[in-house]
């Protein structure tokens, strides 16, 4: 198990307005991205929702899942979600690129098939990175003061 990465301050703040069902989801699948890849850089966001992105770089592009939350739910988020396999069907959504999974417990992303969803994502956004990240294991946060 790897050591707890603590939640930039920026982010804790504005988290500390979410339910505290919501708080303890994300803070739990939070944890279990970061012991799947522990060299990802987590970005975070501020816009239409609270994000956390998690990627292979510095880069949005370079991003393999996200965890947006919302008033009283969140998701996880895959930026890429469509050409991933999914054989049991758990994404859902209409985009051209990004698919997720709603997230109500740990059961809905602590089991074998949303872990393999997520490993493939992470070897999906190796093998299109077009650079060697300068950055590794940080947490970088977009969230304007």
């Amino acid at each position: 198990m790897t050591k707890s990465r603590p939640i930039h301050p920026d982010f804790q703040l504005l988290l500390g307005f979410k339910e505290q069902n919501v708080i303890d989801l994300f803070c739990d699948i939070r944890e279990y991205i970061l012991e799947l890849n522990p060299d990802s850089n987590e970005l975070l966001y501020h816009t239409h929702a609270l994000t956390a992105v998690f990627s292979i770089s510095e880069k949005l592009s370079d991003a393999f899942c996200m965890l947006p939350i919302y008033t009283n739910h969140l998701n996880l988020g895959f930026n890429k979600g469509t050409l991933l396999k999914d054989p049991d069907n758990l994404l859902t959504g209409t985009g051209k690129l990004i698919r997720h999974i709603d997230v109500k417990s740990p059961k809905d992303y602590r089991n074998p098939k949303v872990k393999a969803l997520i490993i493939e994502a992470i070897d999906f956004a190796i093998k299109g990175m077009d650079k060697p990240s300068k950055s590794i294991g940080e947490t970088i946060s977009k969230i304007k003061k």
